[in-house]
């Protein structure tokens, strides 16, 4: 999967990153290694995915943005308009050719954290929603959030993507095709879910 092992990237990461970056990350990874347990994915693969997951997060944003743009990961336009999600799409880049990661679940898992897709794995979804329910987060909603992982990854992604459709509206942001796609695929398997979060 990589060509360091956790304990390399950790201290990579403890280097790179800002002490509250750091703690994010790591309680992303405990909670992703805590959700592939529950939901049957390996927790040391969803472990390191959670750990990566905003390795580029405080980069430059032009450094972010030349690396999504060199990715060659259908970098969409409207995740052009949007540096927030830059960092997505550029570590997934920068964990292949600094790191030789070539597990493309783990490098999509990276790639759309912040947007999410139709169609995402398991390790995905996991991803995705560690990254919303990590033990830091307080915002309103989220113990909401956290029961529905409980109940099913898929009524978990309906509640993150109506929450982060929501949020982009109140921003007047673009919202991406893949974060419209996926908020389409949730809420035709949940049509009888009213719950706004």
């Amino acid at each position: 999967m990589a060509v360091c092992d956790v304990k390399t990237m950790q201290a990579f990461l403890k280097e790179r990153l800002s002490r509250e970056r750091y703690t994010h990350t790591m309680n992303v990874a405990k909670e992703c290694g805590r959700l592939a347990k529950l939901w049957g994915e390996d927790p040391d693969r969803a472990y390191f995915a959670g750990m990566v997951h905003d390795i580029c997060k405080e980069d430059p944003r032009e450094q972010q943005y030349e690396w999504a743009v060199r990715s060659g990961m259908d970098f969409c336009k409207e995740e052009a308009e949007s540096w927030k999600v830059w960092h997505g799409v550029a570590g997934a880049y920068f964990l292949k050719e600094k790191f030789g990661v070539t597990d493309e679940d783990v490098l999509r898992a990276v790639r759309f954290h912040t947007i999410g897709r139709a169609g995402m794995s398991l390790l995905e979804k996991i991803v995705y929603l560690g990254d919303m329910t990590s033990a830091e987060r307080n915002y309103s909603g989220v113990d909401i959030m956290r029961k529905a992982c409980m109940q099913s990854l898929d009524k978990g992604m309906l509640y993150a993507l109506r929450y982060s459709v929501k949020k982009q509206l109140k921003r007047c942001a673009v919202i991406p095709h893949f974060t419209l796609e996926a908020y389409n695929e949730y809420t035709l398997m949940f049509p009888e879910d009213t719950y706004h979060i």
